[in-house]
């Protein structure tokens, strides 16, 4: 279904980078890629994470980091300052798609920890990182998904905080112009992850029938995100980016 691969990753030897949502999944690959190629990594973990892909962290700096704990972040940008007294990218990669249901089965405020994990979550460590952001002429990157612009029955949480994210990036961009700090939104195709697996079990619109072994890796997604952490990736102008632009497609081998 998703004809896609890797893209190769530019040696990243000086760049420091903070990775929230690392623990598993995309941001554990994309973690291990990142100190594959040179970077000094802070992977950020939720504790309520109960199953940490160790083996994707290694040579990581791992720390405890809920993106809606004020003290957790402030904790966290305090061990980076310290540690590398800079930072050249921040990649809010933490989200949920919880609840899942149709919207008149909801209850209104359980709609509310998506978008404290999704939009308040990616304001909230974006703000705490700005100061050190501006300082390197940094960039900000903020996982997204074609589901902030396409509604799927069953995840009113999922596309509206998305679309939420979305839109936030563009304020960054706008806001950050004269900063020399540079925000992208990267859409990221169905992968092969634990969320998608709660996807697939809830069985409420076409992506939850995808099957398993046609999802994404989840090493594609993470290969386009390091490769925009590179200054390469400082030459684009466009915030709103997808996994499967052309852009992207042509560094693919898909032969």
């Amino acid at each position: 279904m998703f004809n896609l691969a890797p893209v190769s990753v530019p040696d990243l030897s000086g760049k420091t980078v903070l990775v929230t949502g690392a623990g598993k999944g995309i941001g554990a690959h994309l973690a291990g890629l990142l100190v594959e190629n040179g970077a000094e990594v802070f992977a950020g973990i939720n504790s309520n994470d109960r199953e940490i892909e160790k083996d994707l962290l290694s040579g990581a700096r791992v720390m405890p980091l809920d993106v809606c704990s004020e003290a957790q972040v402030g904790a966290a940008m305090e061990q980076v300052a310290q540690r590398a007294d800079k930072l050249d990218v921040l990649v809010n990669n933490a989200g949920i798609i919880s609840p899942i249901g149709h919207f008149m089965d909801l209850e209104t405020p359980t709609l509310t920890r998506a978008f404290e994990v999704n939009v308040g979550g990616v304001h909230r460590v974006t703000c705490a990182a700005l100061e050190l952001l501006k300082q390197s002429g940094g960039t900000i990157i903020n996982a997204g998904t074609g589901a902030a612009t396409t509604p799927m029955e069953g995840w009113t949480a999922y596309c509206c905080s998305k679309a939420g994210a979305r839109m936030l990036t563009q304020m960054f961009a706008l806001e950050l112009k004269e900063s020399g700090v540079k925000s992208f939104f990267i859409g990221i195709p169905p992968t092969d992850t634990d969320m998608q697996a709660r996807i697939r079990a809830a069985g409420l619109n076409p992506i939850s029938r995808i099957p398993q072994k046609d999802l994404v890796h989840p090493d594609v997604p993470a290969s386009v995100m390091a490769w925009l952490c590179s200054d390469e990736a400082k030459k684009l102008d466009n915030p709103l980016l997808d996994v499967r632009d052309e852009f992207f497609t042509n560094m693919m081998d898909l032969s």
